[in-house]
């Protein structure tokens, strides 16, 4: 395939950054606070937290990710119950509240990752060095227990500081691909067999996790987002990221760690920010949805009846349940943070069906995060909230707005991307599912490569979930514009 130099992807995710009101690079303040650090760094003093070096810690991450957050470990406990340590990285250890690093984080409010630039919401100095738990190195962490029990509830355990060393970075593809027997052992797993042993513990605390949470009613979703796997500045191909066990693990564990997180906050009547979403606004839609398949749904929101009627679709039509998902989660709404005072009435998180959720789990990636990590530090210090009630509400409303932008700055990069990478086969054929039709437009995402893009010409009569032959008439990466002529419907 040709390079395609003549068009600066870069160029364009700075400007995109921009439109969509972020700020793309970190003012000199925030490199001299960062520079300051270096040089002031001291030798971590244990005296004053638990010292868990010598646990058998692991992360499992992306094989490119540095900026890593959190570490895992198990053990077995009595009547069959296994004990579930969480340790997040101690990011507010280094970026204090109002200082340059942290007030650059929160206009942010997120780190961005356009595929062909990622924009961290910290400097690579902090998120990829001196807050992340690299394996080999020291690091001050706040550690979350939890039990897991045979069924799959769990039991909240401590909260308390810590100091850990990585042992292993292990990468989702690898330990998926073992644990689902498609793959041969992670060589890491190989060096130390106690460590294999440990994540197979951990994946059966993950599994009964997802089981349980499956029974309450936890929606079972799956959609399609192509990534531009970058060469040269030249964009070399598009793919899609494949859910497996090893990222499950991850979701479940971290799902419970931030469970645990609420709930100790919560005793400590310590507001918070949850992360919601919101019983479906449109569970009118969602019961049509479900008609066009020849099910029924109940009239009233039921988190049960739309996750077995999921599950039923994927088993029936994988290829298309993807399109599905993305219809259910359209019609659902977006995810919110919302701020949650002592005594007042959690929202919940319907697609998980849990009220006790929020996002504590990433502090160098996301800002509220951070947040939440300050408060868990004031409830250890026994200190008061460090957020005022106004300023606390504000920051929630403000970082799902930073959400929303951030969503539209990586749709619009994959569709630049994509342009890139079709610019040279505007003619050519391809098979493709619709994937919405309505007065909005009609769109298509081809088999391959998984990009989407609109129907301009043959659209009338088009159906979701139909299968077509459509043709590419044009790819602007500069406006992030896909377009097909439909020439043949199946």
């Amino acid at each position: 395939m040709k390079k395609h130099h003549s068009v600066d992807l870069k160029s364009i995710a700075w400007n995109t950054m921009r439109k969509y009101g972020f700020a793309p690079d970190f003012p000199p303040s925030v490199q001299k606070q960062v520079n300051d650090i270096h040089d002031e760094i001291q030798n971590i003093n244990t005296t004053s937290t638990q010292d868990l070096r010598t646990l058998l810690w692991s992360s499992i991450d992306n094989y490119d990710s540095m900026d890593l957050d959190q570490l895992e470990y198990c053990e077995q406990g009595n009547n069959e119950e296994i004990l579930v340590r969480v340790a997040i990285a101690d990011v507010d250890y280094y970026v204090r509240k109002q200082s340059p690093a942290d007030q650059h984080a929160a206009h942010n409010g997120t780190s961005i990752y356009t595929g062909v630039e990622t924009f961290p919401m910290l400097p690579d100095q902090l998120s990829q060095d001196i807050t992340s738990l690299l394996p080999g190195e020291d690091r001050m962490v706040v550690v979350f227990e939890y039990s897991v029990l045979s069924d799959g509830t769990t039991r909240h355990g401590d909260v308390y500081r810590a100091v850990v060393t990585n042992k292993a970075k292990l990468i989702y593809e690898e330990v998926g691909e073992w644990l689902e027997g498609t793959g041969v052992i992670p060589q890491k797993l190989q060096e130390d067999p106690g460590l294999a042993e440990q994540i197979l513990l951990q994946n059966e605390a993950a599994l009964r996790l997802k089981k349980n949470r499956l029974k309450q009613g936890a929606l079972v979703l799956e959609t399609i987002e192509a990534e531009a796997v970058m060469e040269g500045g030249s964009v070399r191909d598009l793919v899609v990221q494949r859910q497996n066990m090893a990222r499950c693990l991850i979701e479940e564990f971290m799902v419970a760690a931030n469970r645990t997180i609420v709930n100790y906050l919560g005793d400590a009547k310590m507001p918070m920010i949850q992360r919601i979403v919101r019983i479906p606004k449109y569970w009118e839609g969602i019961v049509m949805t479900a008609a066009q398949y020849g099910e029924s749904l109940p009239e009233e929101p039921d988190a049960l009846a739309l996750t077995a009627f999921l599950r039923r679709r994927r088993e029936a039509d994988p290829e298309r349940f993807p399109d599905l998902s993305l219809t259910i989660v359209k019609l659902m709404g977006p995810g919110e943070y919302v701020a949650l005072f002592p005594g007042g009435i959690p929202v919940g998180h319907f697609a998980l069906a849990v009220t006790d959720y929020t996002h504590g789990t990433a502090p160098n990636r996301r800002y509220v995060d951070l947040i939440i990590q300050r408060l868990i530090k004031a409830v250890l210090d026994g200190k008061k909230s460090p957020y005022q009630r106004k300023e606390l509400t504000e920051k929630a409303d403000w970082l799902s707005d930073c959400e929303k932008r951030s969503k539209k700055v990586e749709r619009f990069m994959h569709k630049a991307a994509a342009a890139v990478l079709l610019e040279q086969r505007i003619g050519e054929t391809f098979d493709a599912l619709v994937t919405g039709a309505s007065g909005k437009g009609t769109y298509v995402r081809l088999i391959s490569p998984p990009v989407e893009g609109r129907v301009m010409q043959g659209e009338y009569g088009l159906m979701v979930g139909q299968k077509v032959r459509v043709r590419l008439l044009m790819a602007d990466p500069y406006k992030g514009y896909l377009d097909f002529a439909c020439i043949s419907r199946g």
